[in-house]
């Protein structure tokens, strides 16, 4: 097995976010770090194990890294990832792989919409440019370190992509 901490990737580790639709309960959770501990232990690129951590955050996001320096992926390792995250969505009655859905936070709680619920949001000035947003494409462990994966939505693809008035 190659798995390390989470914390321990290198900066240059690539990321993928894995958010789901809404809040796990504890026995969810637990679930969820077993699955992902056992399916991913043996996984590999061309034979080489990868190197991998995870983290899970605000009982919503399952965040997987991978570092590249030590095996680099293929497409088909990536998809073997995925599909053990799929698997995992009925297990749990929970969507990780919808791309549609936008996370944010207002007064300190955490809210997720899909894109046309989050463009509604900002024409009416319920969302701003000032509205921190869960940005949940960025590629590295330094971007995530660097506090880019919570940002002002003036600050992230969503200033392109909303009417947020920056």
């Amino acid at each position: 097995m190659a798995r390390i901490q989470f914390d321990d990737l290198p900066d240059s580790a690539r990321l993928w976010f894995f958010p789901a639709s809404r809040s796990l309960e504890p026995a969810e959770l637990t679930k969820l770090n077993t699955v992902v501990e056992e399916s991913l232990a043996a996984w590999n690129a061309h034979g080489s194990p990868v190197t991998w951590g995870y983290k899970v955050i605000y009982d919503q996001f399952l965040v997987v890294g991978v570092d590249e320096t030590k095996t680099a992926l293929s497409g088909c390792s990536i998809d073997s990832c995925v599909h053990q995250i799929q698997k995992l969505e009925p297990q749990l009655e929970t969507s990780f792989l919808d791309n549609s859905r936008v996370f944010y936070r207002q007064a300190d709680r955490l809210h997720v919409t899909d894109r046309p619920g989050f463009r509604s949001l900002a024409e009416s000035g319920a969302v701003t440019g000032d509205t921190v947003v869960f940005n949940n494409i960025i590629p590295s462990m330094a971007e995530f370190r660097r506090g880019q994966w919570e940002v002002e939505a003036k600050s992230s693809w969503h200033a392109r992509a909303f009417p947020l008035g920056v």
